[in-house]
């Protein structure tokens, strides 16, 4: 996928193959999410190929994006911080991307170590809706494959995180 400005669904059951759109409604690749009891999605092209995954592995929090051989690309992992919503993406081989959002915002931004905007991406549905992204590459550091499984990533620990608040109540 060679696009910057991209737009793509969750789902209400988190299920199902949902559309990676542009900003014109140009239909460039598909997000499939496997399954109502997982969180693991695969990010494909036009013709149903594998590009990228991304997975919970057993008993872990750390949010595990692969290429399509299987191989570990990096990994997401929510970081403690106050008044910030705070996520790290520890990109193999290639670096630490920090991702960042005011507490009450639904806009996050993605930074490199030395504090380079590389994309951002933001909540953009409605409520009682599922979740919508947008998501803008501004430098190509990381595939826009791989950061579509970084936002999903980012996602899926939150959802993890809402539901385990809930559940402690």
């Amino acid at each position: 996928m060679n696009y910057s400005h991209l737009y793509f669904t969750d789902s209400f059951f988190s299920t199902g193959q949902k559309d990676i759109f542009t900003k014109n409604k140009e239909i460039v690749g598909k997000l499939d999410l496997k399954s109502a009891f997982t969180s693991t999605i695969d990010v494909l092209d036009l013709q149903d190929n594998i590009l990228i995954s991304g997975k919970f592995p057993i008993f872990s929090n750390r949010w595990v994006v692969t290429n399509q051989m299987g191989e570990e690309l990096g990994f997401v992992r929510a970081r403690f911080s106050f008044f910030v919503k705070k996520y790290e993406y520890t990109a193999h081989k290639r670096g630490i991307y920090r991702i960042e959002s005011e507490t009450f915002s639904k806009t996050y931004e993605i930074f490199t170590e030395k504090g380079k905007r590389v994309g951002q991406f933001k909540k953009v549905n409605t409520f009682f809706a599922t979740p919508a992204f947008e998501m803008r590459q501004d430098k190509e550091d990381i595939e826009i494959g791989e950061m579509i499984a970084v936002v999903m990533g980012v996602n899926a620990i939150q959802k993890r995180s809402h539901s385990a608040a809930n559940s402690t109540v």
